[in-house]
This record gives C-alpha cells, structure tokens and sequence, in this order.
C-alpha cells in the first residue's frame, strides 16, 4: 500500500520511532498505545507534547493516571514555566468527568480560537477497567465509544494528531497481552504501537497496525531526560 499524498506527520522526536512511523504522528487518525505499567507510553506522550509546546502549538492533555510533574520537568529544563503556558490539562476523577474532559478537549481543537497541535487522552481506559464487571459496564462501554468516536472525528476536522494510551489484559490462553476496549477502539485507530518492556531501560515499540507502513518493531531508552531513540 502507498502513501497517501499530502500526509502530514507530527515527529515525535524520538528518532527510532519517527523511522518506524516514516516520520512521526499522523494528523488524521488517532494513534493508540497500549502496553503494560512502565513501558514508556505516558513518557511518549510527554515527549510529544513537550515538542509541540516548544514549537508554539497548544497541547490539550486529559490526564487520568496523574501526570509526574518531575518527569515533564527533567524533559523540558528550565522551559517548563513557559511551556505550561501552552498546555490545558484535564485531570477527571472518573468516568463521567472523562466524558466532559474530552468533549471539552474536542471542541477546543475545533474552534480554531488556538493553534492546537496535540490532544491526548492517557489512560483512555482507566476508569473503563474499573467499570468491568460492575453493574455500569455496559454504560461504561457506550461511553467509551463515544469518546473514541469524538475523537475521530476532531482529528479528521482539526487536522492535529490524537494520541490516547490503552491498558491490557492478559490472555492466558494465548499467552499474551491484549489491549483494552474491544475491536471498536482497534478499529478507530488507524495507528498502533504496543510497547514492551526489555531489560534495564530498553523499551521496544511495535507497529501493530498502520494504514500504509508495513508491521515494524524500534528500541529506544528510558534516560532521566527522556526517551532515547538512537542516532540517524
């Protein structure tokens, strides 16, 4: 399958991954990470946004797990004041402030009233776990599509990159670690990358789905300033 022209790419600065992604985040798709605790997605997306914010975009974050302020601090240096300027973080408590959090976030993106230039949802499924089995499941999972469907749509219409971490669940039968959510949210993303954890700070990225690249895999570090992807 070949590129679609005029594709535009957001680089994630992280050089081993903008070469997986054939140069970064797509700007009309959402772009799913999903991998168990410590293997690097919310420092992905910290990294990206600290990007963006450094090129003068804003960075519309809805923050279910508690973002470090130590980590975006040793990313951004002595930025960090500045660069918070540029950020609008949402931190719901559960599932219903979610909801708003992120309609909130979509409309902001599509008003054009500032230069958006990244949304991300990190967890997209963390209140959704805790709804599993419950007496609200079923509504949990109507809200989640609708969310994911939103922010279909905000990407296709604002042209910015959406970039929503996942949790997982272990498959025993099969032995392996499956995202969370179902095939409506594997469906809505065009792009998805599962990290793995590796030994001591290696962590590896593979692309699991995309609608033009080829599957792929790409190591990169974990360092006290950041994620570490190699030279070239």
């Amino acid at each position: 399958m070949t590129e679609a022209p005029g594709t535009d790419r957001v680089p994630t600065g992280v050089r081993s991954l903008d070469r997986l992604l054939a140069g970064g985040l797509e700007t009309d798709c959402v772009t799913e990470l999903y991998g168990e605790g410590g293997s690097g997605k919310t420092l992905l997306c910290l990294e990206v946004a600290v990007r963006v914010a450094r090129a003068g975009k804003w960075v519309l974050y809805v923050d279910t797990e508690g973002v470090s302020a130590d980590r975006l601090r040793s990313m951004a240096g002595d930025e960090l004041d500045r660069l918070l300027q540029r950020f609008l973080i949402a931190a719901p408590k559960d599932l219903t402030e979610q909801a708003r959090a992120v309609s909130a976030a979509c409309a902001l993106a599509r008003d054009g009233k500032r230069p958006v230039g990244l949304l991300v949802v990190d967890s997209a499924t963390y209140y959704y776990r805790l709804s599993l089995s419950g007496d609200d499941e079923d509504d949990a999972r109507e809200a989640l599509v609708l969310e994911v469907a939103e922010l279909v749509a905000t990407t296709l219409a604002a042209g910015i990159p959406v970039l929503l971490t996942n949790q997982v669940w272990r498959n025993v039968s099969a032995g392996t670690l499956e995202p969370l959510g179902g095939s409506f949210l594997n469906h809505a993303a065009k792009t998805i990358l599962r990290f793995d954890r590796l030994p001591g700070p290696r962590r590896r990225a593979v692309l699991v789905k995309h609608r033009s690249l080829p599957e792929g895999a790409a190591e990169f570090r974990i360092t006290p300033t950041g994620l570490d992807g190699g030279s070239g």
